[in-house]
């Protein structure tokens, strides 16, 4: 037991180190800056901001019926918005925010998660199959969610020749 949660201590960690430098690629940016895109009909950097911290909340508010507080209510209905065309996008200092409270609402959670809360299942429709997915696979869902359009902003930062300095 005690490597099990060495090892899901590791990946936590690591997990808000990069959550981290997502916040802080985010938060010095321009209302002009956030408007860039890679390409054409690809998500803007404040698009892409939007939609990690409307996962964030969807995920672990509507779906798994956890309270993410009064400092994170204001986030819901964010990746809907990250979705729809000519999105508004919020100053770089209220996604930097969002980033940090629904990284916080996670945290919380995952420190209070027992193994066995991990292994509690959810329904869901799956392209109209029924599935249970588990709290370890919201979780892990998440992570590579963040992983992946975090490496979405970075590079989308970087084509634009802004700082990009996400972990290698």
């Amino acid at each position: 037991m005690a490597e099990d949660t060495f090892t899901l201590t590791t990946f936590y960690s690591n997990w808000q180190a990069y959550q981290e430098h997502i916040k802080a690629a985010a938060a010095p940016l321009t209302a002009e800056q956030l408007v860039l895109r890679a390409a054409p009909g690809l998500r803007s950097i404040g698009e892409i901001a939007l939609h990690i911290v409307g996962c964030r909340m969807f995920w672990f508010t509507e779906f798994l019926g956890e309270d993410g507080g009064d400092a994170v209510k204001a986030y819901a209905g964010w990746n809907e918005a990250a979705l729809a065309p000519g999105a508004s996008i919020p100053p770089a200092a209220e996604l930097a925010q969002a980033l940090d409270h629904t990284w916080h609402m996670m945290a919380g959670c995952l420190a209070r998660w027992s193994p066995d809360a991990m292994r509690q299942t959810f329904p869901d429709d799956w392209d109209g199959k029924r599935v249970e997915l588990s709290r370890a696979w919201v979780v892990w869902h998440v992570m590579e969610h963040d992983l992946h359009h975090g490496g979405e902003l970075s590079l989308t930062l970087g084509i634009h020749g802004l700082a990009a300095d996400f972990p290698g």
